[in-house]
């Protein structure tokens, strides 16, 4: 006597539902275009974060429109070993030069490093000027090197891998269950029949 096959079961009978696939996918894609988007920001901050087209030299001034939280630095190209470059500020209230964190800004055929970081208290115009015994070069820019680009692309690598792990467990979880209910219906199939 020949065993009956067992009885199909419609795939739209098995539960969790096959929904689940195409969330898991949709929470993959979205986390790796989040994850795209903020490291190319990241990127492009980085790249514009000193203007070298707008650089000034030993003794200078240069006039800057500020506001508090400006969050402005100022960058050096410097040669090296005589005593470093310094900076003044004047303007309005008590403007401030604070120590820059460590970073570096490469361009093409050149090493910025920050030397300074920009504080003041009230908005309006004020007078920059900086040197050295050295024939350094200055530009201002945002407060992100190399080193603040690290930083922001961490979340840009961290987000596509939680969305591929994300996707990869509500598939298993999804398949498993599915598997688990299909061999209970059968099971019930296989009661029903004796």
């Amino acid at each position: 006597m020949q065993p009956f096959p067992p009885p199909r079961i419609p795939a739209n009978k098995l539960r969790p539902g096959r929904h689940w696939y195409a969330t898991a996918a949709a929470i993959a894609v979205l986390l790796i275009l989040v994850g795209g988007a903020i490291g190319a920001y990241g990127l492009n901050r980085a790249i514009d974060a000193v203007d070298t087209d707008h650089q000034f030299a030993n003794g200078e001034t240069v006039t800057l429109r500020l506001e508090p939280g400006s969050e402005k630095t100022v960058w050096v190209k410097y040669p090296g070993p005589s005593p470093g470059p310094g900076c003044d500020i004047s303007g309005p209230g008590a403007p401030g030069l604070d120590e820059p964190g460590a970073d570096v800004f490469l361009t093409r055929d050149e090493t910025w490093t920050p030397l300074h970081t920009i504080d003041v208290q009230r908005a309006g115009d004020y007078h920059l000027t900086c040197s050295s015994q050295a024939l350094s070069r200055y530009a201002l820019g945002d407060s992100g090197g190399l080193v603040a680009l690290a930083g922001r692309l961490l979340p840009a690598v961290l987000l596509p891998v939680l969305g591929i792990g994300i996707c990869a467990a509500i598939v298993l979880v999804t398949a498993l269950r599915r598997r688990g209910h299909r061999k209970r219906l059968l099971a019930e199939h296989h009661a029903h029949a004796s």
